[in-house]
């Protein structure tokens, strides 16, 4: 019986006075029936930084898709992009993988950004130091593995969050941020993404300093149906 659901949602926004994000996120499903959620950050902002974010992350749902381990799927996209690049730009990736198979979260970190887990109402953080993809060849992620169950929240974004209100002397809390929003009654993951970002928004005065990129992950108890949903907002100029 099925009693537990997986919800992501995404909230992001390009640089104030720049047409395009350098950040980009795609959602692909694993061969086992679970998804994995990829998200790169290409070097500087624009269509060049888009041009480097969308390349790795569709080398590596390329691979994920074709059942290609997550910590593997993330070096052949780095050494893609070193052969592309010959090591003169870099891009942060993340992966959030669910495997259904062993029922757990597969974190995957090229990103000095921290990664932020909820377990228990209790936050973990985890910001060891890793390099991030396309300076050198060989570069390895960090990864970290966690029990799937109804207490688990996720939460990873690009550089642009941390570096939120810098221009203006404020310092992002998103430790505090998170906690806040965890303290709703049964928030969604939309909605803590959704807060996380409008705090940084803030703090940059509506005008971001950099692209910045949130994707929040929450086990609930599942209340419903068992179909898979999927929703996308895009706002069009």
């Amino acid at each position: 019986m099925i009693t537990m659901e997986l919800q992501v949602a995404v909230a992001k926004i390009e640089k104030y006075a720049t047409s395009e994000s350098g950040d980009t996120v795609e959602v692909v499903e694993r061969p086992n029936g679970g998804i994995s959620i990829v998200m790169a950050d290409g070097q500087s902002s624009g269509r060049g930084a888009k041009w480097i974010s969308t390349l790795v992350v569709r080398k590596v749902i390329a691979l994920l898709a074709d059942g290609v381990r997550d910590g593997a799927a993330a070096r052949a996209a780095s050494d893609s992009l070193f052969t592309e690049r010959k090591g003169k730009v870099s891009a942060t990736l993340n992966i959030f993988s669910v495997d259904k198979q062993s029922g757990t979260l597969v974190i995957t970190r090229n990103n000095p950004a921290a990664v932020l887990l909820s377990l228990d109402e209790k936050i973990k953080i985890l910001d060891d130091p890793c390099l991030p993809v396309g300076v050198y060849r060989g570069t390895r992620p960090l990864i970290s593995e966690v029990s799937i169950d109804t207490s688990l929240t996720a939460v990873m974004f690009t550089d642009g969050l941390v570096h939120a209100g810098t221009r203006y002397g404020e310092s992002m809390d998103i430790i505090t941020c998170l906690q806040a929003s965890l303290e709703g009654e049964n928030p969604s993951p939309q909605i803590i993404a959704d807060d996380l970002l409008g705090y940084a928004l803030s703090l940059d005065q509506g005008r971001p300093t950099d692209d910045i990129t949130v994707v929040a992950l929450r086990v609930m108890k599942l209340d419903g149906d068992n179909v898979r949903r999927m929703f996308v907002r895009l706002p069009i100029d």
